[in-house]
C-alpha cells in the first residue's frame, strides 16, 4: 500500500472546478470524483487591488490545500484497516 500523496493524486480526485467572484471574494468550488465538493475563498482588502486571476490562483491553492487533508486522512485510515486486517 501506498505512504504518501502525490500531486498527481490530488488533482486525480478533481473532476470539475468553478469559480465564484462578487467584488473582492473570489470562492473556488473543486468537485471530486464521488461528488463532494471543496472550497477555497481568497478576497482583497480594496476593489483598486483586486486581480482576477490572482483571486482565483489563490482560491484554488486553499481549495487544494483541503484536498490534501481529506486525502491524507483518507489514506491513513486505509493503510490503518490494510494491517489492522492482516494482524486478524
Amino acid at each position: 500500500m501506498k505512504n504518501k500523496l502525490t500531486i498527481d493524486d490530488i488533482k486525480g480526485v478533481i473532476v470539475n472546478e468553478q469559480y465564484v467572484v462578487n467584488g473582492t471574494l473570489t470562492i473556488c468550488v473543486l468537485t471530486l470524483k464521488n461528488g463532494y465538493k471543496v472550497t477555497g475563498e481568497s478576497a482583497c482588502l480594496d476593489v483598486a487591488n483586486f486581480d482576477v486571476e490572482i483571486g482565483e490562483s489563490v482560491a484554488h491553492a486553499k481549495a487544494v490545500s483541503k484536498i490534501w487533508e481529506l486525502e491524507g486522512y483518507l489514506l491513513a485510515q486505509k493503510r490503518y484497516e490494510e494491517v489492522k486486517n492482516a494482524k486478524g
